[in-house]
């Protein structure tokens, strides 16, 4: 399990993403780089909520929608890490339905929004074997520097 690093203003980005949907979820995409320790998440793609029914409880991100993330991220150095999503008015973890679409390497993040205020968020990676989400270690970190 590698841990994730966010920068602080995608974690508002995600909030405020979550607030403007309430009260249903709101989901999108992680992207960054990746090495053997850690997963550095430097930039976000809001998807649409897809699911075919009450999109307060769960979320779906249709296939074509991660291709053509994927595609613009073709020739760069990142790449797709994982998805966010918010649970209106339930805690910042995974549910059952949630593990059951999940797949394993993937960073995800979920965020708890309360009444229409963003609240606790928190990272998961869900073990291949046991099909079970496990807390990912991760934290707020500094802006990217940009490259010249």
């Amino acid at each position: 399990m590698t841990a994730a690093s966010v920068p602080a203003e995608l974690l508002a980005d995600i909030a405020r993403h979550g607030e403007e949907t309430y009260p249903d979820e709101c989901c999108g995409f992680l992207v960054g780089t990746a090495t053997g320790e850690e997963r550095h998440v430097t930039q976000i793609e809001r998807a649409a909520n897809q699911f075919d029914g009450q999109r307060r409880r769960r979320f779906v991100i249709r296939p074509e929608e991660l291709r053509r993330v994927e595609e613009k991220l073709e020739g760069t150095c990142q790449s797709v890490l994982g998805f966010y999503h918010s649970h209106p008015d339930h805690p910042a973890r995974p549910s059952a339905f949630d593990r059951d679409h999940a797949w394993p390497w993937y960073l995800y993040i979920v965020l708890n929004v309360a009444e229409g205020h963003a609240g606790p968020v928190d990272a998961f990676e869900l073990e291949p074997e046991t099909r079970e989400f496990h807390a990912v270690p991760f934290r707020s970190a500094p802006p990217p520097r940009a490259r010249t």
